[in-house]
């Protein structure tokens, strides 16, 4: 179950950082590149927007048997997936490039995606960044009602199902993106006057969402319909993309964050944290299968969360390298470093915790 982390003192926990920074700078000095993205990154951009969008304009294009089209919808949602992982995620982390149009661009990829800039921006930089796994305030642990991700959530009897119906759910992430969530969200955050860099002006967003919007549903949807395409296999189609993307995306998410190994951490009634920042992500985060080369070409590093959450503004392409010299510097300082060695045994944990958490609190 959710265990609270030890309390390391002030000048331990500066020192921890000051050390590991001073390291990774001199990673990059010495070797003379840059923390930015590189061809690798400009490669895979090229190879995921294929994977992405030809099986879209085959579909437009050619007379097919209806099981192919739900096949291509699959790959079109494998694709989707990546290159939220790989190139928006970059982008709107200013990791992709040093140039900062490039990085705003490849960053409002995330319109093609169903998405919205300046939602995800607050959620994942601001609040998931920020108050990683903290109960109230990551909205990563809120799924409702419908998942018990912490033990400060309130149980109900169906959670001791979670572990089994959860996967399902997951593949709703990015479908609920494109009908409900950025309304939501984009509600609440300017309600709470939230911002992420430079605050723009309500007008503006709600402007902006509301396009973005009906530009969205206009290519997916309204297109292939006005081409001749039958609607209801359109919206069959649609759904299955996004399904797929969303499962993808919610189970890599969830392996970094939800796992007995992690804390949930609260803040005193100071509202002050026991650790310090750096501290505070290397005990509510951790890794999987840093050594498949396929994991972590394809998750955009996101398996790597650990070096993705203590140096979010360096491209994931480079924390394959950067991760033995965070390794061997929390170890230095008697400092937890969470890692899975496969992605079926973090799998494997993260729905056993599904399994403890949806046990009756009385029981435990």
């Amino acid at each position: 179950m959710n265990k609270s982390a030890p309390t390391f003192a002030k000048q331990d926990s500066l020192k921890f950082f000051r050390t590991l920074n001073s390291r990774v700078n001199n990673y990059f000095k010495e070797n003379n590149i840059q923390k930015t993205g590189n061809w690798k990154l400009y490669l895979k951009t090229i190879i995921l927007f294929t994977v992405f969008l030809a099986p879209y304009f085959l579909i437009l294009t050619m007379d097919m048997p209806f099981w192919v089209h739900l096949l291509l919808t699959i790959v079109m949602g494998i694709g989707m997936a990546g290159v939220g992982m790989n190139v928006m995620h970059d982008g709107n982390h200013g990791s992709y490039s040093n140039k900062n149009w490039v990085n705003k661009f490849m960053g409002g990829t995330i319109y093609v995606l169903a998405g919205n800039v300046y939602n995800w921006q607050v959620q994942h930089n601001v609040l998931h960044h920020t108050y990683t796994n903290i109960p109230g305030h990551d909205e990563d642990l809120d799924a409702g009602r419908v998942i018990r991700f912490t033990k400060e959530a309130k149980w109900y009897n169906f959670h001791r199902f979670q572990q089994y119906y959860s996967v399902f759910l997951y593949g709703l992430l990015t479908f609920n993106w494109a009908i409900t969530t950025d309304f939501r969200q984009m509600r609440s955050y300017l309600k709470r006057k939230l911002s992420y860099g430079e605050a723009k002006s309500p007008k503006i967003l709600w402007t902006t969402l509301i396009i973005t919007k009906v530009i969205y549903v206009s290519i997916w949807i309204v297109l292939p319909i006005v081409i001749g395409i039958t609607w209801w296999k359109v919206l069959i189609g649609f759904f299955v993309m996004h399904y797929t993307a969303g499962l993808i995306l919610s189970v890599v998410f969830q392996l970094a964050h939800v796992v007995e190994e992690t804390t949930n951490p609260s803040p005193n009634e100071l509202g002050e944290m026991d650790n310090t920042w750096a501290i505070h992500q290397l005990f509510t985060t951790t890794n999987f299968a840093p050594k498949n080369k396929i994991v972590n070409w394809y998750t955009g590093g996101l398996n790597h969360q650990i070096e993705h959450h203590i140096f979010p503004n360096i491209s994931h392409v480079h924390y394959g390298k950067i991760a033995k010299i965070v390794k061997e510097t929390a170890q230095e300082c008697n400092l937890p470093y969470y890692e899975y060695k496969t992605m079926r045994s973090a799998v494997i944990a993260h729905f056993k915790h599904l399994k403890e958490l949806g046990m009756k609190p009385e029981l435990v």
